[in-house]
C-alpha cells in the first residue's frame, strides 16, 4: 500500500517534490518535521509539496484513498505543535510553500487575492507596492505562511486597529477531506446566504480543510505612523493609558504592546547590542510600545501624540516617555518588543502561555498569577508581555535562575499549566488567544471549555473528515 501511495504522489506532484525516507534513507526531514520551538521532532511517510491548488486536491484524494493522514505546514511557525508530523511514520505533511502566487490585486476593491504558501512579509510588499496596507504584522513574518495565519486565525501587533486573521480575510478556496475544492474566493463584503463557511474553516488549524487561497482585506496606507516607547508605574496604570489612547486617538492608536521589565533584562542581557529604553528603571516596572497611524500629516500625528502624552504625564500613568524621532527609531524600538521570545530562548527552556483577558481584569489577574506561582514554585520567574490592546498576554515561565531548566520544563510544566489556565479561567479569559490549540492543549480544552462547545466541534468535524485524516488529535478528538 505505501509503495503505491508513494508512487501516486510522485506522479502528481512530480519526483523532486516527494521526499522521504523510503526513497532517500539520509535525507533530513528535519525542517518539516521538527516544530519551531524544538520541542517535538515527528517522522513522516513523506513531504509532499503540491504546486497548485489541483495537485492539492489530488493528494488529499489519493491520502482519502489510502486512508492516510494528512498533516498540512506552511511556514512551520507554530508555537503549539500543530503542524508537526508524530513519531508513527505513517503521516503526510503538505507543505504548501510552493503555492507562493500573488493572484490578483483590486485596488477599487481594496483587495488581494493570494495562494496559502506566500510569506506573510511578501504580501505587505505587495500591498505597499500597489500604494496600499495589508495590516497583519507579528514576529515571525519573514518565514510564516498567510495560509498558516488563517488556519490558526493569527493575531500579532495591530489587532487593536485592524483584528485578527479573520477580520481580514473576505474569502477562501479551500481543499475538503474528501478532495474537492471549494471556491469560495469572493471580494463580497456583504454576503448573506447561508453559513459562513470562511469563518469555520479559519481558526481550525487544518482538522476540516486544507486552505489554499484566500482574499484579503486592504487599507491605504496612512500618511504617517509614529512611535512611543513609554515607562508605566504599573499595570494598572499601563491600562489607564489605554482608556487615553482609545479615547484621544481613536481609529489611529494601531498597536499597544506591554513590557515587563524582567522581559526586557533578558533582550539586555543575550542581545546588548539593542538599546532597550528605561532598562532597570525601578520606577517603571513596566514599558508600553504604542504605535499612532495618521491618515492627514506626521505634523498633525505627531501633535495628537504629545497631546496624549502629556495628559498621561498629569494623570501619573506614565513616568517617562520616548517618541521615535524617525522610521528608523521606530524599527529599533519595535524590534526589541519582537526580540523578547529570543531573548527568552537563548535564556533556556521555558512554560509558554498565550491567554486573553479581559483588559480591565488584567492588573488583577497578574498580580494574583504572579503571587500563585511564587509560593507554589519558589523561585520561578515571570515573562510578561503581549498585546495589552487586545487583552492578549504571553505569560510566560522561565525557571529559577540557578535551576536545571530541563528539569524544571519535565517536572513542573503541567503544574505550571493548570496553575495558570484555572486561573485564567477565574477571571474571564481564554487559554489560547492567538496561537491555536495544536497537540499542546488539546487535552486542557475539556477542561476549560464547555462540553456543548466541544460537542459542536467534534460533530463539524465528523461531518467534515469522516475519516479523520486531517491533522487528527488538533484542536478537537473526533
Amino acid at each position: 500500500m505505501i509503495p503505491a501511495l508513494l508512487e501516486a504522489l510522485r506522479t502528481i506532484v512530480g519526483d523532486a517534490h516527494v521526499l522521504t525516507h523510503h526513497h532517500e534513507p539520509a535525507l533530513d526531514l528535519t525542517a518539516w518535521e521538527q516544530d519551531w520551538r524544538r520541542r517535538v521532532r515527528g517522522k513522516a511517510l513523506a513531504v509532499v509539496r503540491p504546486g497548485s491548488t489541483a495537485e492539492v486536491a489530488a493528494v488529499v484524494k489519493a491520502c482519502a484513498a489510502a486512508g492516510t493522514a494528512l498533516v498540512p505546514q506552511g511556514g512551520n511557525t507554530g508555537l503549539v505543535v500543530g503542524g508537526t508530523p508524530d513519531d508513527s511514520g505513517t503521516q503526510v505533511v503538505l507543505a504548501l510553500t510552493r503555492l507562493n502566487a500573488v493572484r490578483a490585486i483590486d485596488a477599487a476593491n481594496l483587495t488581494m487575492t493570494v495562494e496559502a504558501g506566500c510569506i506573510l512579509q511578501n504580501l505587505q510588499d505587495a500591498a505597499a507596492q500597489a500604494g496600499l496596507l495589508f495590516p497583519l504584522s507579528l514576529a515571525a513574518e519573514g518565514s510564516c505562511t498567510i495560509g498558516g495565519n488563517l488556519a490558526t486565525n493569527a493575531g500579532g501587533t495591530q489587532v487593536v486597529r485592524y483584528g485578527n486573521a479573520r477580520e481580514l480575510c473576505l474569502g477562501l478556496e479551500v481543499v475538503t477531506a474528501q478532495g474537492e475544492v471549494w471556491e469560495g474566493l469572493t471580494g463580497l463584503r456583504k454576503d448573506n446566504t447561508g453559513y459562513d463557511l470562511r469563518d469555520l474553516f479559519i481558526g481550525s488549524e487544518g482538522t476540516l480543510g486544507v486552505i489554499t487561497a484566500a482574499t484579503l482585506k486592504l487599507y491605504p496606507q496612512p500618511a504617517a505612523s509614529l512611535t512611543a516607547w513609554a515607562a508605566v508605574p504599573s499595570l494598572a496604570h499601563a491600562v489607564t493609558l489605554l482608556g487615553l489612547a482609545h479615547r484621544q486617538l481613536g481609529a489611529g492608536l494601531t498597536g499597544f504592546e506591554v513590557m515587563g521589565q524582567f522581559a526586557l533584562s533578558l533582550v539586555g542581557k543575550h542581545m546588548p547590542q539593542l538599546r532597550v529604553p528605561f532598562l532597570g528603571d525601578e520606577a517603571a516596572p513596566y514599558c508600553v510600545l504604542l504605535e499612532n497611524s495618521d491618515s492627514e500629516s506626521e505634523a498633525h500625528a505627531r501633535q495628537r501624540f504629545e497631546q496624549l502624552l502629556e495628559t498621561a504625564f498629569g494623570q501619573g500613568c506614565v513616568g517617562d516617555a520616548v517618541v521615535a524621532e524617525n522610521l528608523s527609531q521606530a524599527q529599533q524600538l519595535w524590534h526589541v518588543r519582537e526580540s523578547i521570545p529570543l531573548a527568552q530562548a537563548e535564556e533556556g527552556l521555558n512554560v509558554k502561555h498565550d491567554v486573553s483577558i479581559p483588559v480591565s481584569r488584567i492588573p488583577d489577574f497578574v498580580a494574583a498569577t504572579d503571587a500563585l506561582l511564587q509560593r507554589e514554585i519558589p523561585g520561578v520567574r515571570l515573562v510578561n508581555f503581549g498585546h495589552l490592546g487586545d487583552g492578549n498576554l504571553h505569560y510566560n515561565v522561565q525557571a529559577p535562575a540557578d535551576g536545571d531548566a530541563k528539569a524544571f520544563l519535565r517536572d513542573c510544566e503541567e503544574r505550571v499549566n493548570m496553575l495558570v489556565y484555572e486561573s485564567v479561567a477565574a477571571f474571564g479569559g481564554s487559554i489560547s488567544a492567538e496561537h491555536g490549540v495544536g497537540a499542546l492543549k488539546v487535552d486542557k480544552l475539556p477542561h476549560f471549555k464547555p462540553a456543548v462547545a466541544l460537542d459542536m466541534m467534534r460533530a463539524i468535524k465528523r461531518a467534515l473528515d469522516p475519516q479523520n485524516l486531517l491533522n487528527p488529535g488538533r484542536v478537537v478528538v473526533a
